[in-house]
């Protein structure tokens, strides 16, 4: 299944995004044996440093990085899949500026959960960083009311845990940009993020 056939944004209405690098997953990927669903938060500015792209893609390069560190070895967006994890973004569009309204990302969520419904055996959540942690709890409070993971800083909020249904939730960090690459508190609490959910949906 190629997600990219599947969901689309037709009317573009966010105000705070570069529509022109507006892209959806466009790799192969089977959805009955996607178990944990990653989202991370916007897109590259260049299609080149997007996760499906080909040769080393930038964004690729730190979530690999990322997966190494928490002691799942894999070397391309392949064997990531390979291993039940399927990897996304909460908006669809690049950012224009630091950060997007909740508007943007309240109209995005709508888009996200029609791609999350393609996806029926779903395990766990991973959501990296606040756009994808928003994204999620607006998809929730359609569907039950509520959100799940609670407001905060995501390091006083990780360690607890989080269900929807019998779906773990983890509040997590962004792996993907630059700052990845500097700032090592984060990385160890992603690669501990990571490394939790992946013996979570290895446990079956």
């Amino acid at each position: 299944m190629k997600v990219s056939e599947k969901i689309e944004c037709i009317e573009f209405p966010c105000s705070d995004v570069d529509v022109a690098t507006h892209i959806v997953p466009y790799g192969e990927v089977d959805p009955l044996s996607t178990q944990l669903f990653m989202i991370t938060e916007a897109p590259p500015h260049d299609r080149k440093d997007y996760f499906y792209a080909e040769g080393h893609p930038f964004y690729l390069q730190t979530t690999i990085q990322a997966f190494n560190d928490a002691g799942i070895k894999v070397a391309t967006v392949q064997d990531i899949l390979d291993r039940g994890v399927y990897i996304t973004t909460a908006i669809k569009c690049g950012k224009a500026k630091y950060a997007v309204s909740t508007s943007t990302v309240r109209n995005c969520s709508l888009i996200l959960e029609s791609e999350m419904s393609l996806f029926p055996n779903i395990r766990a959540f991973l959501l990296m960083g606040d756009i994808a942690i928003k994204a999620m709890n607006y998809i929730w409070k359609r569907r039950i009311g509520r959100k799940i993971v609670p407001g905060g800083s995501t390091y006083k909020i990780r360690n607890q845990k989080y269900y929807w249904g019998e779906k773990r939730v983890f509040p997590s960090y962004t792996p993907t940009g630059k700052n990845y690459l500097i700032e090592k508190s984060k990385r160890k609490m992603i690669s501990e993020d990571i490394g939790e959910a992946m013996r979570l949906i290895r446990s079956t």
